[in-house]
């Protein structure tokens, strides 16, 4: 069955890829989406029954070189069977959901065919995100990683006579090398240590690499802090953060299906889950989690500062999710792995809907993106604002305060600003200012949008298209059902996926351990150890060598932040609902009471306004660092290196040295006997003495 699950999307890409000039284009994108949903489906089976053990589903034998060797295999665990889930019923949601978005697009011309290939594309992307899921060693895990890479740049530039979707596309690869050199140096760095790529003897040997000093540019380090930073510099990369954010908010280029399956729910968590993945390692490794919170804090402040004034409706939820992200590496990195997979399981339910949702907006206004051209829409659009609103009550994290009812993002949101209050209170008080933020922009969008009086193109009425046409597209229009199906399917997940699975989660600690399949909790009385399991066995295992730790994630017995989060005071608790409140209450305040305050404060604020909506200068700094010297040293060897040097030495040979030589040539062929007589004593002199000289040694 788990064969089916990962080869299914696969057959799809290729079929729908290559067979549509065969099948006809309809054919290939229904037998792609009827995959990707048998997929979905079997997902949801493991899900639900899988039990304890881990399992590994054999493929085949893939690289045998000398020690190194890597399967193809498939692990299936807790962890494996959340990503599963997460992966093929967002992606087949974003198959359905794509049958109406692009039905009619305006950037290809009548007759093209460009429907075939975005299934192909969207199908391919599923199946690599599975090979990463499901890997059993880190070859394979790299082989997934880099295979969503290629996918997302074909998505990203999927408009390609856009010079600003091509853009996208390329700035979106290049910053991902940055963080797959380490991702990949990470890697490199565990086969020399262990002399494997695979997880379980990587895992078993963590406490040893605890122990081991590596030597790494300048001076000696302890091992297992390098390969925890290495590994994380390949997270940020993919997984947006702070330094290596810059290309998400461009990838909004893409079609705004592939925003909702990329860059909400499936390709930006790779980092999470490879960092939760990794956790036998990261419970060893102090600095480089301590490394890692202060990142998924500082990304999650910085991305909703910038969030605050956007206009694209696109970027908001993109900066968004850049936010919601850094919530998940400060929970993975104070030590709750189960939380950090709790946001991410929850966020892609509601973020997904937010980006569909989105979608629909921008589909009934005929491609219009600006937040300044909408308004009023609640009345034109009703499903797609009732989506919407669950989603932004999901995201901004409504509930009742001290329970456990509430819409999914109050539940696991709560679970990660308690647990970080345990692990770091900096983190805490980021998230909690965070959180505010996320509100005000949340609902900020929410009223721009369907609230108020239209502001299309300044029209007296709404939706001309984004051109001004004045033909038949008057009004704007509900999505057909195909678009709204999956609006509705992902906000039962937005809804209730928070309140069915908080316990296994979060909530209580003993089935937290059974459901990731961990041994049973040590005692968390002051100064006693226990007995027991969490160190993994390791102590059981002495005479058999190192053994990895059971379950698909680990904490390891002095990690008692889980615990710990549960008892935090009542004001902690209550702090992000207040957070949530004050948010709500600003943005009710400055766009439905009194519009005017909005434009007051910017130009009151000018400086602040610019910073935060030129995203603190990133892309300036960097192009100043980076890009400029980069384009000066490439014109400077062009000029000089190529120009000068290389081609001014081919000429200076063929024009210079080698007509002089052919004229000294010239020379010697005289015709006099004596000149040819000279040259032959001369050759015999030279003879000689080198004979004579060579003998002598």
């Amino acid at each position: 069955m788990t064969s089916i699950i990962l080869f299914a999307p696969l057959v799809g890409a290729l079929i729908c890829g290559f067979g549509w000039r065969f099948i006809g284009e309809r054919a290939g994108q229904v037998i792609t989406t009827g995959l990707v949903f048998l997929a979905a489906a079997l997902s949801w089976v493991v899900f639900l029954t899988l039990g304890q053990d881990t399992e590994t589903v054999q493929i085949l034998r893939w690289i045998e070189s000398g020690s190194l060797g890597a399967e193809w295999a498939i692990r299936l665990d807790r962890l494996t069977a959340i990503m599963l889930v997460v992966v093929n019923s967002v992606s087949a949601l974003v198959h359905l959901y794509s049958f109406g978005y692009m039905a009619h697009d305006d950037n290809w011309k009548e007759g093209e065919h460009y429907k075939a290939r975005f299934f192909a594309y969207l199908s391919f992307f599923t199946f690599a995100m599975l090979m990463l899921v499901t890997a059993d060693n880190l070859i394979q895990m790299f082989f997934g990683w880099e295979g969503v890479g290629v996918a997302s740049y074909l998505l990203i530039g999927f408009y390609y006579r856009k010079p600003s979707a091509s853009a996208a596309a390329i700035k979106a690869f290049i910053v991902n090398r940055v963080g797959d050199f380490g991702f990949l140096l990470g890697i490199a760095a565990l086969y020399f240590l262990t002399d494997s790529v695979r997880f379980d003897a990587i895992f078993a040997a963590a406490p040893e690499l605890a122990q081991t000093q590596l030597q790494f540019l300048w001076r000696d380090w302890n091992a297992i802090e390098v390969v925890g930073v290495l590994l994380f510099i390949g997270a940020m990369g993919k997984s947006a953060q702070l330094f290596l954010h810059t290309w998400l908010p461009d990838a909004m280029e893409g079609p705004t299906p592939v925003s909702a399956l990329i860059h909400a729910a499936t390709m930006v968590t790779a980092g999470v889950f490879l960092v939760c993945r990794m956790s036998p390692i990261y419970e060893y490794a102090d600095a480089a989690t301590a490394f890692i919170v202060v990142i998924g804090a500082t990304t999650a402040f910085f991305a909703a500062t910038v969030g605050l004034v956007q206009n694209d409706i696109k970027r908001v939820i993109a900066y968004s999710t850049c936010s919601q992200l850094g919530y998940m590496f400060v929970a993975a990195g104070v030590g709750v792995y189960s939380v950090a997979m709790f946001h991410l399981f929850t966020h892609a339910f509601f973020k997904a809907m937010l980006f569909l949702g989105a979608g629909s907006v921008i589909h009934a206004t005929h491609h219009e993106q600006d937040l300044r051209n909408f308004g009023g829409l609640r009345k034109k659009i009703p499903y797609t604002f009732w989506a919407m609103m669950i989603g932004t009550l999901a995201i901004t994290g409504v509930g009742i305060p001290l329970t456990h009812f509430g819409f999914a993002g109050f539940l696991s949101k709560d679970a990660v600003i308690e647990s970080a209050y345990v692990g770091s209170s900096y983190a805490f008080w980021l998230l909690v200012i965070a959180a505010g933020m996320t509100s005000f922009y949340s609902w900020r969008l929410m009223f721009m949008t369907f609230f108020g009086e239209s502001r299309a193109h300044g029209h007296g009425h709404h939706g001309h298209d984004a051109h001004g046409h004045d033909d038949h597209h008057h009004e704007p229009h509900e999505s057909p059902a195909v678009m709204l199906i999956p609006l509705g399917v992902l906000a039962l997940g937005a809804v209730f996926s928070g309140m069915l699975w908080y316990n296994v989660f979060f909530g209580k600690e003993e089935a937290v351990r059974n459901w990731f399949g961990m041994e049973a909790a040590v005692s968390h009385d002051a100064g006693q150890t226990g007995e027991g399991a969490a160190e993994g066995g390791h102590a059981a295992a002495a005479a058999h060598g190192p053994v990895a730790p059971k379950g698909a994630i680990f904490m390891h017995p002095d990690n008692h932040v889980l615990h710990d989060a549960h008892y935090v005071p009542v004001w902690v608790k209550v702090s992000p609902f207040i957070a949530m409140l004050v948010g709500l209450l600003l943005a009710i305040q400055m766009y439905i009471r009194r519009p005017d305050l909005p434009g007051r404060l910017a130009a009151a604020q000018r400086p602040l306004y610019l910073f935060l909506l030129n995203k603190w200068y990133f892309d300036e700094l960097y192009d100043w660092i980076f890009v400029r010297p980069a384009k000066w040293l490439g014109g400077f060897l062009w000029r000089r290196g190529d120009g000068n040097v290389i081609d001014g030495g081919i000429n200076g040979l063929a024009l210079g040295i080698v007509p002089f030589l052919t004229r000294l040539a010239g020379r010697a062929q005289s015709g006099y006997v004596f000149h040819y007589a000279f040259a032959m004593v001369l050759g015999i002199v030279v003879l000689v003495t080198w004979m004579t000289l060579a003998s002598g040694q």
